[in-house]
């Protein structure tokens, strides 16, 4: 019952309003204050600020400045081998597995479009049928920042509005079309094993989406898709280099080409994932 009414609770709120309420609060530079709010966070989360590069409270201006916190140098070594693909982020697999029919499965009872995930466009989609798909969930306590799986030449970026439903594992569960139909950022790489989508799903609070090439995408009061071409750029990312950052959680979802790459069978939905750490093997090595 009480699960049943947070869902209702979701669709009444208005998450937008919410949202960009919130990330006026976090981005404010108030003090003491934030540096209590910072502590408070930190005390309910259980947050290892060990890791970080700061570990004081008192060094994050805002609560913004705090949630996007950097890692200390080498704290998560990236696997090396060309035939390795590792974790974008930490966080926890929601799903993963095969794109069925234009299809990727979200929870129990429900999926969702590949096209519908990526804009709508056909030929955007295509070169990821009957491909792999994995879904992260970054919790509140997780790093917050998203690195790349491969190196890639960013060829072009879609901003897609929407809802921003939160994206936890019991909104996963209930809400039809979740990750398809909030507002969402995808960037579309090229790779030595073809193109690559890391697609980046705006939640309830999730007032701000980055990238490092372009600053900030989201919160916008643009309502129409938006295409950015980067084929006449060259912007290449290496393995494990930053490509985005989240503010507060969120999920990313990662595409791959068919017969490109494999996971490991140990790899499952609940598995907790950590940057760097082997995320797929290229399939020449299967």
């Amino acid at each position: 019952m009480i699960d049943q009414l947070k869902i209702i609770g979701q669709y009444l709120l208005p998450k937008h309003l919410v949202s960009r309420l919130a990330g006026k609060l976090a981005g404010a530079k108030a003090g003491k204050l934030t540096t209590f709010l910072i502590k408070q966070f930190i005390a309910k989360f259980k947050i290892d600020m060990s890791e970080a590069k700061h570990s004081d409270p008192a060094c994050f201006k805002t609560f913004n400045d705090f949630f996007t916190r950097e890692l200390r140098d080498g704290i998560r070594p990236i696997v090396a081998g060309e035939e390795n693909i590792v974790m974008p982020v930490d966080g926890k697999v929601s799903q993963l597995g095969d794109i069925k029919i234009g299809r990727l499965f979200q929870a129990k009872g429900h999926d969702f479009s590949l096209r519908e995930l990526l804009g709508g466009r056909d030929d955007i989609a295509a070169p990821f049928d009957d491909g792999l798909f994995s879904t992260i969930y970054l919790s509140p306590q997780d790093y917050h920042r998203i690195h790349m799986p491969i190196t890639g030449k960013l060829e072009q970026m879609i901003f897609i509005p929407g809802d921003l439903f939160s994206v936890n594992p019991l909104t996963a569960e209930n809400v039809p079309n979740l990750f398809a139909r909030n507002e969402r950022a995808v960037a579309i790489f090229s790779t030595a094993i073809g193109p690559m989508a890391m697609v980046l799903v705006g939640a309830t609070i999730v007032a701000s989406i980055e990238t490092v090439w372009s600053g900030t995408i989201a919160p916008t009061t643009n309502k129409e898709i938006r295409y950015w071409d980067y084929k006449d750029q060259d912007i290449t990312l290496e393995k494990g280099a930053e490509m985005g950052r989240f503010k507060l959680g969120s999920t990313i979802v990662a595409l791959f080409p068919k017969d490109s790459v494999h996971f490991p069978e140990d790899l499952q939905a609940g598995s907790v994932t950590r940057l760097g750490e082997l995320f797929a093997t290229t399939i020449e090595t299967k």
